[in-house]
């Protein structure tokens, strides 16, 4: 590992430790050259599948993407902050856990739908009207009366 302060390559590691959730691992390390200490990081480098869109053009996974599409369908939902990154993670995971290199959109919009049907009704209806473009009041009761 590069001392950030003198550029030297070597680095002794004095103490490690795993994060709470079991991804990373925090380093603390003390440079051969400078004697300086400095921490580091290390996860997994792991790669999210292309998202396929309905026109067929492909874009990367944005995490941001689908915590916004929750906040929209949540505003001013009785929804904590921790139950929306669990249902977010849980996303995150399954996307992982899927391995392929590309996903449909539609499929993503899928998994949003099932965690927000989990936690509110009220976002989860909200979020399927605009998703699955509502064109009248049945297509409303139809969903509702799926709930």
């Amino acid at each position: 590992m590069k001392c950030p302060f003198c550029g030297t390559l070597d680095s002794q590691v004095i103490d490690s430790r795993v994060n709470e959730s079991g991804d990373s691992v925090r380093r603390r390390r003390r440079c051969v050259g400078c004697n300086k200490r400095f921490t580091t990081y290390e996860m997994a480098d792991v790669r999210y599948p292309q998202i396929v869109k309905q026109n067929g053009k492909r874009e990367d996974f944005s995490i941001d993407k689908i915590r916004s599409s929750f906040l929209r369908a949540l505003h001013k939902r009785p929804v904590s902050a921790e139950l929306l990154d669990e249902a977010v993670n849980r996303i995150n995971q399954k996307l992982l856990a899927q391995g392929e290199r590309e996903i449909q959109s539609l499929r993503v919009g899928e998994m949003v739908m099932e965690e927000l049907r989990r936690l509110d009704k009220v976002a989860y209806i909200r979020f399927a009207s605009v998703y699955r473009s509502f064109q009248d009041v049945d297509d409303f009761r139809d969903v509702i009366r799926d709930l």
